[in-house]
């Protein structure tokens, strides 16, 4: 059962099972070329909220040691924000620092049901930035348990290795939280990249 924070804001509703730390392992499984890198990892993820209508996002991984008695070795972090995809009005912060300045328009059940798509879901928005100076704009949609994500957009900084596209599913299954991300990069089509399982921890 889903316990949902008194505070939370309703349009987190749809997205609301993701709430909690989770942690687990994977597997990254990537073809470059006629080289396979193939690796266990470990993956803490939080997702939380401050009040405001979307989730905060962190990922911390970590290669598990080659062998026995060896230290992890960290691997990636990623930071970002998940929310509906709406169009933002008065009633929402922005942009930059600027208060809202009128009455928010989701803030019961039934102001967010209007958001509901033709296939019965919720398209959302994620973003997400990682410190090798890539940041990723992902559009899909939250139908129960399931999200789906592609890239909208992907921005590299200068000297930032190639990755061009991506997409990312989750779902919740018997309590756990299994994800796969396939990725475009080093100048290949899109592929499997990595999957993993996690459960809930807090």
């Amino acid at each position: 059962m889903i316990e949902l924070p008194v505070d939370l804001p309703a349009e987190l509703v749809p997205l609301s099972w993701l709430l909690g730390v989770w942690e687990g392992s994977g597997v990254i499984d990537y073809k470059v070329g006629e080289r396979s890198v193939t690796h266990e990892f470990g993956q803490r993820v939080s997702f939380s909220h401050d009040g405001l209508p979307h989730l905060n996002y962190t990922s911390y991984t970590w290669l598990f040691p080659a062998e026995e008695g060896g230290d992890p070795m960290p691997l990636v972090t990623e930071t970002g924000y998940w929310r509906l995809d709406r169009e933002l009005g008065d009633g929402d912060q922005g942009p930059a620092m600027l208060p809202a300045i009128g009455e928010p328009r989701f803030e019961d059940a039934e102001a967010v049901e209007s958001l509901r798509n033709a296939d019965g879901g919720f398209d959302i928005q994620v973003s997400l930035v990682h410190p090798g100076g890539v940041s990723e704009l992902y559009l899909g949609q939250v139908k129960g348990p399931r999200i789906d994500l592609a890239t909208d957009a992907v921005m590299r900084a200068r000297g930032a290795k190639d990755y061009a596209a991506a997409t990312r599913l989750y779902g919740l299954v018997d309590g756990h939280l299994l994800w796969a991300w396939d990725i475009a990069a080093l100048g290949q089509d899109l592929r499997t990249h990595a999957s993993a399982r996690l459960a809930k921890v807090d």
